[in-house]
């Protein structure tokens, strides 16, 4: 578990180390010196893929608050090393702009940090919002066959809800009919009772 922590914060660290070691390196960017460029170059591409690494296993918030105070602590390192070793860095004159100018170096970089944290960020939300694109599209389709299955369901629910009453009202039309045919008979079996009895009764 340790280790695992130790290893998400090495790229906080290898980005100060990209940032501070860029005090090292010639001011003279834009003199027609190709090497001096491409070293710069691939500092910032460097710079960029601790970013997007670092928004992998810190995430966006924290990342960026841990990319900033890098920023801010290699800043102070370097006025502070300027300002001690002004002989090796060859500063005579000028302190404030030197100053500046090392500042915007580590800045420079640390902004490099902060954009591959930012494109990352933006490849994960446009993916998580293609993702949410995509269920809602499945949550429409399943509420869509649902609803057909429903439609389905209540159509045979009527359907046979018609034939039980189709069937119930010709069962009721048997039962009264067999009532009539009763009654008639139990009438008939009456009257010949009747005419049987008056017939004893007169002989």
């Amino acid at each position: 578990m340790m280790n695992k922590i130790n290893l998400r914060y090495a790229t906080v660290v290898l980005l100060g180390l990209i940032m501070f070691s860029s005090n090292f390196l010639s001011p003279k960017l834009f003199t027609g010196e190709i090497l001096n460029f491409a070293v710069w170059f691939i500092l910032s591409i460097f710079a960029f893929s601790c970013g997007w690494i670092i928004d992998k296993t810190l995430g966006w918030r924290y990342g960026g608050k841990l990319v900033f105070a890098v920023i801010v602590a290699t800043s102070i390192m370097s006025v502070f090393l300027v300002t001690f070793f002004r002989g090796y860095f060859g500063i005579n004159e000028y302190l404030t702009e030197n100053f500046i100018l090392f500042s915007l170096r580590n800045i420079m970089l640390g902004v490099m940090g902060i954009f591959g944290l930012a494109v990352a960020e933006l490849l994960a939300v446009q993916k998580e919002i293609e993702q949410l694109k995509h269920q809602m599209q499945l949550n429409r389709k399943i509420a869509e066959d649902a609803e057909r299955e429903a439609e389905i369901i209540i159509r045979e629910a009527k359907s046979k809800a018609d034939a039980m009453l189709v069937e119930a009202e010709r069962e009721s039309l048997e039962m009264i009919n067999r009532k009539k045919e009763i009654e008639i008979q139990l009438k008939e079996f009456l009257k010949t009772e009747k005419e049987l009895l008056k017939k004893y009764e007169a002989d």
